[in-house]
């Protein structure tokens, strides 16, 4: 490993380093400066995601974002040696290697094999991070690091099974079973996503929730009378406000998630090495908690609300009644089954992390929307914005209360376990290297 060390450090002092940098004009290189390494390589990557046709239709881009951070952090991480590595650990590494260096280093070249058509604009961001670190020995090997840690970390996650081809799914027309929904009747998205290799849990079934309700349940005809009555587009029963919060939310809810961690960690001053855990852990579990609910998804197979809607007159249910005519606030629905809420396992998810990060669900912020621009909804607790998002897919028509419910309890185990079981403090070592 020494050997292969020496080796990368001296093909890193020979690459080019201001070139690619001219691509900012001074306005844009000021605010990258001001930017912690790891918020700054997380918001390229939330570009990039937004860029229509950039994301694979068939990757789900959580896995993008777990695989960017789990390569931050285990780089910063190798430095800094204050909690246990995610995946690589390096033998013989420097104290004083920059930690900035490394992360800028390992996130770009994980976004360059991922997204290798943005090759030029991420050749140019690299340069821009480390024109604001000083050239130098520790520069250079903090470099080599990150280059390191971004090639076995991408090795590995390229058999995870995220390149499979999707499962064909076969609807089945009985009371309760998933169809495509119209009006533009989606075909089934990431039917292969369960097979996917988890970045943390055991397997993707580790956390499945058991059965949705009965259709013959009062606990199913509560929440599809809720649904029924909240959720339809031009809804006299939900408020201007729920009206709001059931667009707001209606962008991939992981963005949200990432946007409110920079926020929490701008406000509590966090180091590179602490950002690194921080969004290692947030984008680990939100990535494994797709794994799993697409896992319950498919397996339950449960029906929208708005075939349920459509359809009451078969589910021998005498307290629902059909609509044949009814659609979701946003018209279209999301093209996967309902059971369990994927905004409610995300969600919860992510504030579980955030307020086991933080210590403390109390933070005071504003969040924005991906779908409603200039908007802002405003929020004193991880939890609360959490409770909004999960209900928001009740008054946009897209789930049931128990979809909801069911993804709380997914989300918070699946957090649970990861920030249990991985990237732990552990004791500091000397300046021998790892033992």
């Amino acid at each position: 490993m020494k050997t292969l060390f020496n080796l990368l450090l001296i093909c890193a002092t020979l690459a080019p380093s201001a070139w690619a940098a001219r691509a900012y004009d001074d306005q844009d290189a000021a605010a990258q400066q001001s930017l912690n390494p790891v918020i700054q390589w997380n918001k390229v990557l939330l570009t990039i995601v937004r860029t229509p046709g950039a994301q694979p239709s068939t990757v789900h881009p959580t896995r993008s974002f777990a695989i960017l951070h789990a390569a931050i952090f285990d780089a910063v991480n190798a430095i800094d040696r204050t909690h246990a590595a995610y995946l690589v650990r390096l033998n013989d590494v420097p104290r004083n290697a920059s930690q900035d260096a490394a992360a800028a280093s390992a996130a770009h070249d994980v976004l360059a094999a991922l997204y290798p058509a943005f090759q030029t604009t991420l050749d140019a961001q690299l340069q821009q991070s480390l024109a604001t670190i000083q050239d130098g020995k520790q520069k250079t090997e903090g470099i080599v690091i990150g280059t390191e840690v971004a090639r076995r970390i991408l090795a590995i996650r390229s058999t995870d099974g995220s390149n499979a081809p999707l499962i064909p799914f076969v609807p089945i027309n009985a009371p309760g079973q998933y169809q495509p929904t119209p009006p533009n009747f989606p075909k089934p998205a990431f039917t292969h996503w369960s097979h996917v290799t988890p970045f943390a849990l055991r397997r993707a079934d580790q956390f499945r929730p058991g059965l949705p309700p009965s259709l013959a349940s009062d606990t199913y005809s509560d929440a599809f009378n809720e649904v029924k009555s909240l959720g339809i587009q031009n809804s006299t029963t939900r408020t201007a406000d729920e009206t709001v919060i059931g667009r707001f939310w209606g962008g991939a809810i992981q963005n949200y998630w990432n946007e409110i961690a920079q926020t929490a960690s701008e406000a509590h001053h966090l180091t590179t090495a602490q950002n690194a855990r921080l969004f290692a852990l947030l984008n680990l579990t939100a990535a494994d908690t797709v794994i799993a609910f697409y896992d319950a998804k498919y397996t339950f197979r449960f029906w929208r609300p708005v075939t349920a809607i459509r359809a009451a007159d078969t589910d021998g249910n005498p307290e629902t009644a059909a609509d044949p005519n009814w659609l979701p606030l946003p018209t279209n629905t999301a093209a996967d089954p309902s059971y369990p809420g994927a905004h409610s396992a995300i969600s919860f998810a992510s504030a579980f992390v955030l307020r086991t990060f933080f210590r403390t669900d109390h933070f005071t912020f504003n969040a924005t929307s991906e779908v409603l621009p200039g908007v802002q909804r405003s929020f004193t607790r991880f939890s609360a914005a959490a409770h909004e998002a999960g209900l928001s897919r009740i008054f946009a028509g897209q789930h049931f209360r128990f979809d909801h419910l069911a993804g709380i309890r997914l989300g918070e185990s699946v957090a649970d376990f990861v920030t249990d079981h991985f990237l732990g403090a552990r004791e500091r070592e000397d300046d021998r290297g790892d033992r």
